[in-house]
Protein backbone atom coordinates (compact mmCIF):
# COMPACT_ATOMS: atom_id res chain seq x y z
CA UNK A 1 0.00 0.00 0.00
CA UNK A 2 2.65 2.23 0.98
CA UNK A 3 4.53 1.80 -2.23
CA UNK A 4 0.90 2.59 -4.00
CA UNK A 5 1.11 5.55 -2.80
CA UNK A 6 4.80 6.03 -3.86
CA UNK A 7 3.58 5.56 -7.57
CA UNK A 8 0.08 6.94 -7.83
CA UNK A 9 -0.27 10.23 -5.47
CA UNK A 10 3.64 10.31 -6.07
CA UNK A 11 4.47 10.82 -2.59
CA UNK A 12 8.24 10.36 -2.60
CA UNK A 13 9.14 9.06 0.59
CA UNK A 14 7.67 6.27 0.45
CA UNK A 15 9.82 4.80 -3.01
CA UNK A 16 12.65 4.06 -0.71
CA UNK A 17 12.92 0.74 1.29
CA UNK A 18 14.12 1.93 4.35
CA UNK A 19 11.30 4.20 5.18
CA UNK A 20 8.92 1.00 4.34
CA UNK A 21 11.17 -0.91 6.56
CA UNK A 22 10.24 1.68 9.68
CA UNK A 23 7.10 1.44 8.83
CA UNK A 24 6.56 -2.26 8.47
CA UNK A 25 8.38 -2.44 11.38
CA UNK A 26 6.15 -0.28 13.73
CA UNK A 27 3.07 -1.77 12.10
CA UNK A 28 4.04 -5.26 12.85
CA UNK A 29 5.06 -4.43 16.70
CA UNK A 30 2.14 -2.58 17.48
CA UNK A 31 0.09 -5.09 15.72
CA UNK A 32 1.58 -8.22 17.78
CA UNK A 33 1.43 -6.03 20.99
CA UNK A 34 -2.19 -5.79 20.44
CA UNK A 35 -3.46 -8.97 18.89
CA UNK A 36 -1.02 -11.22 21.35
CA UNK A 37 -2.68 -10.63 25.19
CA UNK A 38 -6.08 -11.39 23.44
CA UNK A 39 -4.66 -14.51 22.07
CA UNK A 40 -3.51 -15.35 25.57
CA UNK A 41 -6.59 -15.22 26.83
CA UNK A 42 -8.23 -17.06 23.81
CA UNK A 43 -5.36 -19.83 24.29
CA UNK A 44 -5.84 -20.50 27.89
CA UNK A 45 -10.22 -20.27 27.69
CA UNK A 46 -9.56 -23.34 25.21
CA UNK A 47 -6.72 -24.96 27.09
CA UNK A 48 -4.25 -24.49 23.86
CA UNK A 49 -0.97 -24.97 26.76
CA UNK A 50 1.96 -26.49 25.49
CA UNK A 51 2.14 -30.33 26.55
CA UNK A 52 5.73 -30.82 28.06
CA UNK A 53 7.69 -33.62 27.03
CA UNK A 54 8.47 -36.16 29.56
CA UNK A 55 11.73 -36.21 28.67
CA UNK A 56 12.63 -32.64 29.95
CA UNK A 57 13.78 -31.30 33.14
CA UNK A 58 11.22 -31.60 35.98
CA UNK A 59 11.74 -27.53 35.96
CA UNK A 60 9.15 -27.24 32.64
CA UNK A 61 6.58 -28.77 34.29
CA UNK A 62 5.71 -25.38 35.78
CA UNK A 63 5.32 -24.35 32.28
CA UNK A 64 2.58 -26.67 31.38
CA UNK A 65 -0.18 -24.60 31.30
CA UNK A 66 1.90 -21.53 29.50
CA UNK A 67 -0.55 -21.63 26.21
CA UNK A 68 1.68 -22.01 22.66
CA UNK A 69 0.82 -20.98 18.91
CA UNK A 70 2.34 -17.51 19.49
CA UNK A 71 3.84 -17.92 16.17
CA UNK A 72 0.71 -17.93 14.68
CA UNK A 73 -0.08 -13.98 15.86
CA UNK A 74 3.54 -12.97 15.23
CA UNK A 75 3.50 -14.50 11.59
CA UNK A 76 0.23 -12.47 11.32
CA UNK A 77 1.27 -9.49 12.33
CA UNK A 78 4.25 -9.72 9.86
CA UNK A 79 2.42 -10.82 6.79
CA UNK A 80 -0.18 -7.56 7.55
CA UNK A 81 2.88 -5.12 7.35
CA UNK A 82 4.64 -6.30 4.57
CA UNK A 83 1.62 -6.17 2.75
CA UNK A 84 0.87 -2.65 3.81
CA UNK A 85 4.75 -2.07 3.23
CA UNK A 86 6.32 -3.69 0.58
CA UNK A 87 6.09 -3.82 -3.52
CA UNK A 88 3.84 -6.71 -3.57
CA UNK A 89 4.54 -7.54 -7.35
CA UNK A 90 8.37 -7.80 -6.62
CA UNK A 91 8.85 -11.78 -6.96
CA UNK A 92 11.39 -12.03 -3.97
CA UNK A 93 8.65 -10.66 -1.72
CA UNK A 94 6.30 -13.09 -2.45
CA UNK A 95 9.15 -15.83 -2.34
CA UNK A 96 9.33 -14.35 1.18
CA UNK A 97 5.65 -14.67 1.78
CA UNK A 98 5.02 -18.07 0.51
CA UNK A 99 8.17 -19.03 2.95
CA UNK A 100 6.50 -17.38 6.31
CA UNK A 101 3.17 -18.60 5.19
CA UNK A 102 3.98 -22.22 4.36
CA UNK A 103 6.66 -23.28 7.19
CA UNK A 104 3.99 -21.03 9.21
CA UNK A 105 1.35 -23.84 8.36
CA UNK A 106 3.45 -27.20 8.74
CA UNK A 107 4.13 -25.97 12.58
CA UNK A 108 0.71 -24.95 12.86
CA UNK A 109 -0.37 -28.30 12.17
CA UNK A 110 1.74 -29.76 14.39
CA UNK A 111 1.39 -27.59 17.33
CA UNK A 112 -2.28 -28.28 16.76
CA UNK A 113 -2.10 -32.08 16.86
CA UNK A 114 0.17 -32.02 20.31
CA UNK A 115 -2.60 -29.41 21.92
CA UNK A 116 -5.69 -31.82 20.61
CA UNK A 117 -3.78 -35.04 22.23
CA UNK A 118 -2.61 -33.41 24.76
CA UNK A 119 1.34 -34.85 24.19
CA UNK A 120 4.66 -33.52 22.79
CA UNK A 121 5.07 -36.32 21.00
CA UNK A 122 1.22 -36.77 19.20
CA UNK A 123 1.84 -33.49 16.62
CA UNK A 124 2.64 -34.45 12.85
CA UNK A 125 4.75 -37.40 12.47
CA UNK A 126 8.92 -36.74 12.01
CA UNK A 127 8.65 -38.30 8.63
CA UNK A 128 5.61 -36.11 7.35
CA UNK A 129 7.04 -32.71 9.18
CA UNK A 130 10.14 -33.26 7.05
CA UNK A 131 8.16 -34.51 3.64
CA UNK A 132 6.68 -31.19 3.95
CA UNK A 133 9.26 -28.84 4.84
CA UNK A 134 11.57 -30.38 2.34
CA UNK A 135 8.49 -30.02 -0.53
CA UNK A 136 7.75 -26.71 0.44
CA UNK A 137 11.45 -25.51 0.50
CA UNK A 138 11.78 -27.20 -2.89
CA UNK A 139 9.05 -25.21 -4.26
CA UNK A 140 10.26 -21.82 -3.26
CA UNK A 141 13.42 -22.62 -4.75
CA UNK A 142 12.37 -24.20 -7.75
CA UNK A 143 10.25 -20.32 -7.61
CA UNK A 144 13.41 -18.32 -7.53
CA UNK A 145 15.20 -20.44 -10.05
CA UNK A 146 12.49 -20.46 -13.05
CA UNK A 147 9.83 -17.53 -11.74
CA UNK A 148 12.25 -14.67 -10.07
CA UNK A 149 15.33 -15.97 -12.22
CA UNK A 150 17.68 -15.64 -9.55
CA UNK A 151 21.40 -16.13 -9.60
CA UNK A 152 22.50 -19.51 -8.64
CA UNK A 153 26.37 -18.53 -8.64
CA UNK A 154 27.94 -19.65 -5.24
CA UNK A 155 29.88 -17.45 -2.92
CA UNK A 156 31.67 -17.92 0.01
CA UNK A 157 32.56 -15.37 2.75
CA UNK A 158 36.13 -13.43 2.16
CA UNK A 159 35.89 -14.22 -1.76
CA UNK A 160 34.86 -11.46 -4.13
CA UNK A 161 34.01 -13.94 -6.84
CA UNK A 162 31.59 -16.80 -7.20
CA UNK A 163 33.22 -20.61 -7.03
CA UNK A 164 30.73 -22.10 -9.41
CA UNK A 165 27.63 -21.48 -11.05
CA UNK A 166 25.47 -24.59 -9.31
CA UNK A 167 23.08 -24.35 -11.44
CA UNK A 168 20.23 -27.26 -10.69
CA UNK A 169 22.47 -27.97 -8.25
CA UNK A 170 20.87 -25.31 -6.46
CA UNK A 171 17.45 -26.94 -6.15
CA UNK A 172 19.56 -29.12 -3.44
CA UNK A 173 21.05 -26.93 -1.80
CA UNK A 174 19.00 -24.31 -1.04
CA UNK A 175 16.00 -26.35 0.15
CA UNK A 176 18.91 -27.86 2.59
CA UNK A 177 19.46 -24.45 3.64
CA UNK A 178 16.09 -23.89 4.42
CA UNK A 179 14.92 -26.65 5.99
CA UNK A 180 18.19 -26.87 8.11
CA UNK A 181 17.76 -23.41 9.39
CA UNK A 182 13.99 -23.91 9.86
CA UNK A 183 14.58 -27.35 11.97
CA UNK A 184 17.62 -25.29 13.89
CA UNK A 185 15.41 -22.89 15.60
CA UNK A 186 12.83 -25.48 16.67
CA UNK A 187 15.73 -27.08 18.23
CA UNK A 188 16.57 -24.22 20.11
CA UNK A 189 12.90 -22.94 20.97
CA UNK A 190 13.02 -24.51 24.53
CA UNK A 191 13.31 -21.95 26.94
CA UNK A 192 11.29 -18.08 27.28
CA UNK A 193 13.59 -16.04 24.60
CA UNK A 194 15.72 -18.56 24.10
CA UNK A 195 15.69 -19.04 19.92
CA UNK A 196 13.44 -15.14 19.70
CA UNK A 197 16.41 -12.97 20.55
CA UNK A 198 19.02 -14.67 18.26
CA UNK A 199 16.38 -14.73 15.24
CA UNK A 200 15.90 -10.73 15.77
CA UNK A 201 20.27 -10.43 15.62
CA UNK A 202 19.68 -12.87 12.46
CA UNK A 203 17.39 -11.54 10.51
CA UNK A 204 18.85 -7.87 11.49
CA UNK A 205 22.01 -9.02 9.80
CA UNK A 206 20.55 -10.68 7.40
CA UNK A 207 18.41 -7.68 6.97
CA UNK A 208 21.75 -5.75 6.10
CA UNK A 209 23.05 -8.18 4.18
CA UNK A 210 20.12 -8.54 1.49
CA UNK A 211 19.56 -4.84 1.41
CA UNK A 212 23.32 -4.58 -0.20
CA UNK A 213 22.96 -6.96 -2.36
CA UNK A 214 19.85 -5.23 -3.69
CA UNK A 215 22.17 -1.65 -4.05
CA UNK A 216 24.02 -1.12 -6.74
CA UNK A 217 25.99 1.51 -5.13
CA UNK A 218 27.05 -0.36 -1.81
CA UNK A 219 27.30 -3.85 -3.67
CA UNK A 220 29.68 -2.37 -5.91
CA UNK A 221 31.68 -0.43 -3.10
CA UNK A 222 32.03 -3.46 -0.84
CA UNK A 223 32.21 -5.82 -4.29
CA UNK A 224 29.50 -8.04 -2.94
CA UNK A 225 27.70 -10.07 -5.61
CA UNK A 226 24.68 -7.56 -6.91
CA UNK A 227 20.72 -9.01 -7.10
CA UNK A 228 18.12 -6.07 -8.95
CA UNK A 229 15.43 -6.35 -6.90
CA UNK A 230 16.07 -8.30 -3.73
CA UNK A 231 16.53 -5.62 -1.39
CA UNK A 232 12.45 -5.17 -1.15
CA UNK A 233 12.93 -8.38 0.99
CA UNK A 234 14.24 -6.43 3.74
CA UNK A 235 11.13 -4.75 4.10
CA UNK A 236 9.70 -8.30 4.94
CA UNK A 237 12.70 -8.93 7.55
CA UNK A 238 12.00 -5.69 9.15
CA UNK A 239 8.62 -6.59 10.01
CA UNK A 240 9.53 -9.85 11.68
CA UNK A 241 11.88 -8.02 13.84
CA UNK A 242 9.07 -5.52 15.02
CA UNK A 243 6.76 -8.84 15.58
CA UNK A 244 9.76 -11.26 17.08
CA UNK A 245 9.98 -7.63 19.51
CA UNK A 246 6.68 -7.17 20.19
CA UNK A 247 5.73 -11.47 21.22
CA UNK A 248 9.45 -11.15 23.06
CA UNK A 249 7.11 -8.65 25.59
CA UNK A 250 5.60 -12.10 26.27
CA UNK A 251 7.84 -14.36 25.84
CA UNK A 252 10.52 -13.44 28.05
CA UNK A 253 11.17 -15.02 31.05
CA UNK A 254 8.83 -16.18 33.10
CA UNK A 255 6.55 -16.45 29.21
CA UNK A 256 3.52 -15.72 29.30
CA UNK A 257 3.35 -17.37 25.47
CA UNK A 258 4.86 -19.62 23.78
CA UNK A 259 5.91 -19.57 19.74
CA UNK A 260 5.54 -23.11 19.07
CA UNK A 261 6.20 -24.82 15.97
CA UNK A 262 4.45 -22.26 13.70
CA UNK A 263 6.79 -19.71 15.12
CA UNK A 264 10.12 -21.53 15.43
CA UNK A 265 9.80 -23.37 11.62
CA UNK A 266 8.71 -19.91 9.91
CA UNK A 267 11.02 -17.82 11.25
CA UNK A 268 14.18 -20.33 10.73
CA UNK A 269 12.86 -21.17 6.69
CA UNK A 270 12.69 -17.41 6.47
CA UNK A 271 16.08 -17.02 8.44
CA UNK A 272 17.94 -19.37 5.62
CA UNK A 273 15.58 -17.88 2.71
CA UNK A 274 17.08 -14.36 3.32
CA UNK A 275 20.92 -16.25 3.51
CA UNK A 276 20.12 -17.69 -0.15
CA UNK A 277 18.98 -13.91 -1.50
CA UNK A 278 21.85 -12.60 0.28
CA UNK A 279 24.30 -14.99 -1.45
CA UNK A 280 25.27 -16.13 2.51
CA UNK A 281 24.60 -19.89 2.82
CA UNK A 282 28.17 -20.86 4.17
CA UNK A 283 28.07 -16.76 6.11
CA UNK A 284 24.48 -18.44 7.57
CA UNK A 285 26.34 -20.53 9.92
CA UNK A 286 28.38 -17.81 11.67
CA UNK A 287 25.06 -15.47 12.14
CA UNK A 288 23.07 -18.49 13.74
CA UNK A 289 25.67 -19.60 15.44
CA UNK A 290 23.62 -20.67 18.49
CA UNK A 291 20.85 -22.69 16.86
CA UNK A 292 24.11 -24.26 15.01
CA UNK A 293 25.22 -25.16 18.20
CA UNK A 294 22.23 -26.21 19.10
CA UNK A 295 21.64 -28.34 16.37
CA UNK A 296 24.87 -30.40 16.56
CA UNK A 297 24.82 -31.14 20.22
CA UNK A 298 21.61 -33.19 19.19
CA UNK A 299 23.90 -34.49 16.25
CA UNK A 300 26.33 -35.48 18.81
CA UNK A 301 24.56 -36.29 21.54
CA UNK A 302 22.53 -39.34 19.21
CA UNK A 303 25.49 -40.31 16.93
CA UNK A 304 27.80 -40.94 20.12
CA UNK A 305 24.65 -42.60 22.36
CA UNK A 306 24.16 -44.70 18.71
CA UNK A 307 28.12 -45.94 17.96
CA UNK A 308 29.57 -45.98 21.55
CA UNK A 309 26.35 -46.08 24.45
CA UNK A 310 27.38 -43.08 25.83
CA UNK A 311 26.12 -39.58 26.49
CA UNK A 312 27.81 -36.58 25.50
CA UNK A 313 25.72 -34.25 27.39
CA UNK A 314 23.50 -34.67 30.26
CA UNK A 315 20.55 -33.79 27.93
CA UNK A 316 20.68 -32.44 24.60
CA UNK A 317 19.66 -29.57 22.97
CA UNK A 318 22.81 -27.94 24.91
CA UNK A 319 20.17 -25.53 26.54
CA UNK A 320 19.01 -28.11 28.58
CA UNK A 321 22.62 -29.55 29.48
CA UNK A 322 23.01 -26.64 31.04
CA UNK A 323 19.99 -27.29 32.90
CA UNK A 324 20.70 -30.06 34.49
CA UNK A 325 23.34 -28.57 35.65
CA UNK A 326 21.59 -26.08 37.95
CA UNK A 327 22.06 -23.06 35.98
CA UNK A 328 19.45 -20.99 36.30
CA UNK A 329 17.23 -20.35 33.24
CA UNK A 330 18.40 -16.57 32.60
CA UNK A 331 21.61 -17.34 32.69
CA UNK A 332 21.61 -19.86 30.19
CA UNK A 333 19.64 -17.45 27.94
CA UNK A 334 21.33 -14.04 28.45
CA UNK A 335 24.33 -15.81 27.33
CA UNK A 336 22.99 -17.75 24.68
CA UNK A 337 22.40 -14.28 23.67
CA UNK A 338 25.41 -12.34 24.12
CA UNK A 339 26.87 -15.01 22.19
CA UNK A 340 24.84 -14.82 19.30
CA UNK A 341 24.99 -11.06 19.39
CA UNK A 342 29.05 -11.41 19.12
CA UNK A 343 28.60 -14.07 16.11
CA UNK A 344 26.29 -11.59 14.17
CA UNK A 345 28.29 -8.80 14.75
CA UNK A 346 31.62 -10.58 13.69
CA UNK A 347 29.63 -11.95 10.55
CA UNK A 348 28.95 -8.49 9.69
CA UNK A 349 32.68 -7.25 10.24
CA UNK A 350 33.43 -9.75 7.49
CA UNK A 351 31.39 -7.72 5.00
CA UNK A 352 34.78 -5.33 4.19
CA UNK A 353 36.82 -8.40 4.12
CA UNK A 354 36.76 -9.61 0.72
Amino acid sequence: MLYWFYRHLDINLFQYITVRSGFAFFLAFILTIWLMPLFIRWAKAKKASQPINKFAPKAHLKKRDTPTMGGVVFIFSTLVASLLSAKLNNPYVMGALITLIGFCTIGYTDDLGKVVSGNNLHGLSARAKLGLQILIAFCISAFLVYYAGFDTQFYIPFVKFPLFDMMWGSLLFWPLVIVAASNAVNLTDGLDGLATVPSIFGLFSLGVIVYITGNAILSNYLLWPKVIGVGEVTVVASALIGALIGFLWYNCNPAEVFMGDSGSLAVGAFLGYMAILGKSEILLILIGAIFVIETVSVIAQVGSYKLRGKRIFLMAPIHHHFEMKQWAENKIIVRFWIIAFIANLLALITLKIR
